[in-house]
């Protein structure tokens, strides 16, 4: 019954923490996600600072848009349409911005690139 509660309750957590990874934006509304420090960034990229993947799911019903920005600017703007999911390649020193018209539902996660 121990080993049962346990497996339980860790289950639990690894479930409650890979729903930290999804974010609801409300129509007109632009969110940084990542590359500005703790505090700031909706999602922690923990590759901040080297090159790196953001794999950004869009889970709503609704296109928006994925900016990617370094020292203010404008890099790259990528559209993700419902449903779909894309990789991203990030400089090390790049800011992603997730730009939206629409409530909109997305994932984000990130993965190092491996050489």
């Amino acid at each position: 019954m121990k080993k049962f509660l346990v497996l339980l309750l860790a289950f639990a957590s690894l479930n409650v923490l890979a729903q930290n990874d999804v974010f609801v934006l409300d129509p007109q509304q632009s969110m940084l996600m990542t590359g500005k420090g703790i505090g700031q960034d909706g999602a922690i990229n923990p590759y901040f600072g080297e090159e790196s993947i953001a794999i950004i799911e869009n889970l709503g019903k609704s296109t928006f848009s994925v900016r990617i920005q370094e020292k203010g600017t404008i890099k790259k703007e990528i559209s993700i349409s419902a449903r779909e999911e894309k990789q991203i390649m990030l400089g090390s020193n790049e800011e992603l911005y997730i730009d939206t018209s629409m409530k909109t539902k997305l994932r984000i996660n990130f993965k190092p690139i491996e050489n």
